[in-house]
């Protein structure tokens, strides 16, 4: 299953780990309109890969089947005090890899200036940037992502590379850096030793709360996953997540996922909800 990526045995690999770890903050934080807190009581479960026996998959179904969806442009209030229109691009995005910068190239390279509001700037002096550790980015241009169309821009406010997924009828997932599309699922791998002497690649698919940003994230503003006025979508994450889950996934592990997902939203009182849901 090529997307779901062997990690070397003794190494932990997160493919959409970012590298905006700010300073060591107070644990506690500072108190948050509408979030919930960060430890309550989840539903996890574990299956087999069906599609490669040498790996198993554990799934948090309290956040899977949660009623979260992105509010960006709608009640978004930013991770950056006082740039609520960033949301989450405020800081750039972080390339996982040489591969991940050299696909998305490919589809800056489509960008016209009619789609994407900084295309001077971007094609005259660059679109990436390297931040104090030496790892790639996406520039940021006047406080945000140069990628991020602001408001009042004609082709819309929000991301240009997504804009251009949609326009040309294709997921946005195919056209924006990696850690863009994936949060906020957060993805990462542990080598289980077994009393057999066996080893297996555990693949955790799970909610990307604050402390998946690294001990800065508790400095953010405001973050989407625990904020009530961010749960209150149609669909659960399982079902409006689909593409970005079988990509991280697997069509057959995602099938088995949604399997489990619905016996769990068909029980009469599902254990532990996410609090942050409507009641």
């Amino acid at each position: 299953m090529p997307k779901t990526k062997k990690a070397k045995p003794g190494k932990v690999t997160e493919k959409q780990k970012t590298k905006q770890e700010m300073q060591q903050p107070d644990t506690k934080g500072p108190k948050r309109s509408d979030e919930t807190g960060l430890d309550f009581a989840r539903a996890w479960v574990e299956f087999p890969d069906p599609a490669d026996e040498e790996q198993i998959f554990r799934c948090d179904l309290t956040w899977l089947t949660s009623k979260w969806n992105c509010i960006f442009g709608s009640g978004c209030q930013g991770i950056q005090a006082g740039r609520a229109d960033d949301g989450c691009c405020t800081l750039g995005a972080h390339f996982s890899d040489e591969d991940d910068e050299k696909r998305v190239a490919g589809h800056v390279a489509r960008l016209t200036p009619d789609l994407w509001q900084f295309h001077d700037v971007g094609t005259d002096s660059g679109w990436v940037q390297t931040d104090d550790d030496g790892e790639r980015q996406t520039r940021r241009w006047e406080g945000s992502c140069i990628f991020q169309n602001r408001p009042g821009f004609a082709a819309g406010a929000g991301c240009s590379l997504h804009i251009l997924a949609l326009r040309e009828g294709k997921e946005p997932l195919e056209t924006k850096p990696d850690v863009c599309w994936q949060l906020p699922v957060r993805r990462t791998y542990d080598w289980i030793d077994r009393p057999d002497d066996t080893r297996v690649l555990q693949v955790t698919i799970g909610e990307y709360d604050r402390r998946g940003w690294g001990p800065g994230g508790h400095d953010l503003h405001w973050w989407c996953t625990s904020a009530t006025s961010a749960h209150g979508a149609g669909d659960p994450v399982y079902v409006s997540y689909r593409p970005e889950l079988i990509e991280l996934m697997g069509k057959e592990g995602y099938d088995r996922l949604v399997e489990l997902c619905e016996e769990r939203l068909s029980s009469l009182l599902p254990m532990a909800p996410h609090p942050a849901d409507p009641a």
